[in-house]
């Protein structure tokens, strides 16, 4: 049974399925990152905001963005991590250093979402985007610059010492 003979493979062909299948999270992630910060940016060209301007359309858009690359790299790329046991220390240290830092990141993220996710009460709050979406910039390149960190190593070339 082919099924069979593939799950009885040599241990030494899953590092490379491994090393593949973190390939394509990071891959996935950063895509959705491009994609929030391309309306992140079409958001903040919109100042100053008014809902003329097609501002609350596009605030739920970037919203949801928001919360799919979050989502993302906590339920895909670090649970991956935490779950695959990953073996290089490289890559474990790393993601201990910055996971907390993350997690600041994402409390960010979750609170603005929160105060901006429904069209109903974000056409009100206009007013307070410019404060609200330049602290979450800031954030977001916090978080980028984490996320950049973890796949460097993640990309690293697997040492013989692990």
């Amino acid at each position: 049974m082919p099924t069979t003979q593939a799950s009885n493979a040599p241990t030494n062909t899953h590092g490379p399925d491994r090393r593949a299948q973190s390939l394509k999270m990071i891959q996935q992630l950063v895509g959705l990152r491009t994609e929030t910060l391309v309306l992140f940016s079409e958001l903040a060209r919109k100042k100053p905001f008014q809902k003329s301007h097609d501002v609350p359309e596009l605030l739920q858009k970037f919203c949801a963005s928001l919360i799919d690359y979050t989502a993302d790299g906590h339920f895909q790329l670090y649970r991956h991590i935490a779950e695959r046991t990953e073996r290089r220390q490289a890559v474990k240290h790393i993601a201990e250093q910055i996971y907390p830092r993350i997690m600041n990141t994402t409390e960010t993220i979750l609170a603005f979402n929160g105060k901006y996710d429904s069209s109903e009460h974000a056409g009100a709050l206009l007013a307070e985007l410019d404060g609200d979406l330049s602290m979450l910039g800031e954030r977001l390149a916090d978080r980028i610059e984490l996320e950049d960190r973890l796949i460097g190593v993640l990309n690293e070339p697997r040492t013989p010492q692990g």
